[in-house]
């Protein structure tokens, strides 16, 4: 039986909502905090929305184009 958790984090759905939830969270918290708490707390949230960004680029499967043959 397929363990459905094991695919759940790399599903597009799931990585689209990292980004966008992550990185509303990091402006939040550059907005409603002060100090290092504010640093922190934007940085590792901008951290998480570029990683799971990063993998929705990087997932894409690299499409080859073939050249026409030479003489045909």
């Amino acid at each position: 039986m397929p363990n459905p958790l094991k695919s759940l984090p790399s599903s597009r759905p799931v990585l689209w909502f990292l980004v966008l939830f992550n990185l509303a969270a990091a402006v939040a918290a550059g907005l409603a905090l002060h100090g290092p708490q504010q640093i922190t707390t934007s940085t590792g949230m901008g951290v998480v929305a570029l990683g799971a960004g990063a993998s929705l680029v990087l997932r894409r499967a690299p499409q080859t184009r073939q050249l026409p043959a030479a003489g045909k």
